[in-house]
């Protein structure tokens, strides 16, 4: 790992977040730059953990889902149990959104068969107006 430091700034333009999204991440344990009297200073791991955050948020994990594989990651044994974790997690998210999906599919079932009782109700109301004299 380089010995590269960033200030809130730089990582915010770099990876296309807002400081207070950041901040938000070092109140909730994620990340722990050093401090130089106010401005904070963050490590090259800070920004690796940054990105697997963001993209843990991308594929639908939760903030805790992040912190586990975040405190897996050791990259002296290849990072061997934060990739069987998260493959583990990428499973069980593909399940979620396959039974989500059936899910979607069986609510606009329901919503065709709702549509078209509301409308055969409409045309009778229709036809018996039209026949009253």
């Amino acid at each position: 790992m380089s010995s590269q430091t960033y200030s809130i700034s730089d990582l915010a333009r770099e990876l296309d977040i807002t400081t207070r999204a950041i901040r938000f991440y070092e109140e909730q344990g994620l990340l722990s730059p050093e401090r130089r009297g106010l401005e904070r200073i963050y490590t090259a791991r800070d920004k690796v953990t940054l990105k697997l955050i963001l993209r843990g948020k991308r594929i639908g994990f939760s903030l805790a889902e992040c912190r586990e594989l975040i405190e897996l990651y050791d990259p002296t044994s290849g990072n061997q149990k934060q990739l069987n974790s998260m493959l583990a997690k990428i499973t069980e998210r593909r399940a979620q959104l396959e039974q989500q999906l059936l899910d979607i599919e069986q609510m606009q079932l329901e919503l065709d068969t709702a549509e078209e009782r509301c409308q055969m109700a409409l045309q009778t109301l229709e036809t018996q107006t039209a026949e009253v004299p």
